[in-house]
């Protein structure tokens, strides 16, 4: 397996736990209950638009280090 797809299903796993400490924190009775579930909530937004953007970011800064592109001169 390639880099890419290995960091692929570290974030496909690390949204589905925030998706399930979502759920519980749904459903419990504790009395910080609504800021826990407002947090997992704003991770579960935030998260993914980061991984977003530094995946755009390393993209952009990195444009031109493809090997296989021959130098024309």
């Amino acid at each position: 397996m390639n880099a890419k797809r290995i960091l692929a299903l570290i974030g496909i796993v690390i949204l589905v736990g925030i998706y399930l400490i979502s759920l519980v924190f749904a459903l419990i009775d504790h009395p910080m209950k609504s800021s826990m579930l407002y947090a997992s909530l704003y991770a579960t937004v935030v998260i993914p638009a980061l991984i977003y953007a530094f995946f755009l970011i390393g993209r952009l800064l990195h444009k031109d280090d493809h090997p296989d592109k021959e130098n024309v001169d």
